[in-house]
């Protein structure tokens, strides 16, 4: 039996603090909401008990961030896409933002397993003055255990209307498959990548996404993987980076630097970083 799971979640100023209303159909709920910055940043951790999809399961996030509201949301262990005999499994991501909101979409890595059907499509649509920090890292197969990804399929889609349009599809029955993965125009052998982002809902002075910019650069020169990654600003409001990596790890390390150094530069805050993830 397939799971098919929604979750609504609808943040609102109530004073100075940000509060978070949850309402949810199926395995997919929030654990847990925090105020551990103080109350004007509310800290959401999403769970999904089963661990995982399979082919059928449908997943639904739907959020909207009221004026002026600041939202956290992570996930305590990686989405996990399984083998599928068929049906394709899907999560999909919904979240508006009014003016002046801010969003942290900082879910932990997703997995491909082999042989998996699955699509994971995330669109952030943002009001004037809106800004977020976003992140996504896909894993292919699980190469430490040995499985490689050389059957299945995995669809990717992040939207943020009216700026960027990214959509990656990764088929071993595709004749170029071997190019994409290998290839140094592709994944140059490697088998984990990562795509962070900060945008705002109009257009940064120049001078600001400069320093952004420059800001990604050399949080990656610092790191192991200043030569598989790169920054670039394709719109006015929006710059963001992609890096590649043998396996999650480093790219975990990479995200969270570039992270820090955006959180201070945008809203002069410090890390914060959830518990959950030290856990």
């Amino acid at each position: 039996m397939a799971w098919q799971g929604r979750l609504q979640l609808d943040y609102r100023l109530d004073g100075q603090r940000t509060v978070g209303r949850d309402r949810h159909h199926g395995p997919l709920r929030v654990l847990k909401s925090l105020h551990p910055e103080g109350p004007g940043t509310c800290h959401h951790v999403l769970v999904h008990p089963p661990g995982g999809l399979a082919g059928g399961d449908r997943l639904e996030l739907v959020a909207t961030l009221g004026q002026g509201t600041h939202a956290l949301i992570t996930t305590p262990g990686a989405t996990r896409f399984y083998r599928s005999l068929g049906e394709q499994a899907l999560q999909s991501v919904d979240a508006r933002l009014e003016p002046g909101a801010r969003l942290e979409w900082l879910p932990l890595e997703t997995i491909a397993y082999r042989g998996t059907h699955a699509a994971n499509r995330m669109r952030f649509s943002l009001a004037g003055g809106a800004q977020m920090i976003g992140w996504d890292m896909l894993a292919l197969g699980l190469p430490a255990s040995g499985q490689a990804f050389d059957l299945g399929r995995y669809e990717q889609r992040i939207e943020l209307p009216g700026s960027w349009l990214d959509r990656a599809i990764v088929d071993a029955a595709d004749p170029w498959f071997g190019r994409l993965l290998d290839g140094p125009l592709g994944w140059d052998g490697q088998r984990a990548m990562a795509t962070v982002w900060c945008a705002c809902g109009e257009a940064w002075p120049d001078a600001l996404r400069e320093a952004l910019l420059d800001d990604a650069r050399q949080a990656l020169a610092a790191g192991p993987l200043a030569a598989r990654s790169g920054a670039t600003s394709p719109a006015p409001g929006l710059v963001l980076l992609r890096a590649l990596a043998p396996r999650v790890e480093p790219l975990w390390e990479a995200v969270q630097a570039v992270r820090r150094v955006w959180r201070e530069r945008l809203w002069k805050l410090p890390p914060a970083a959830p518990r959950i993830w030290r856990t």
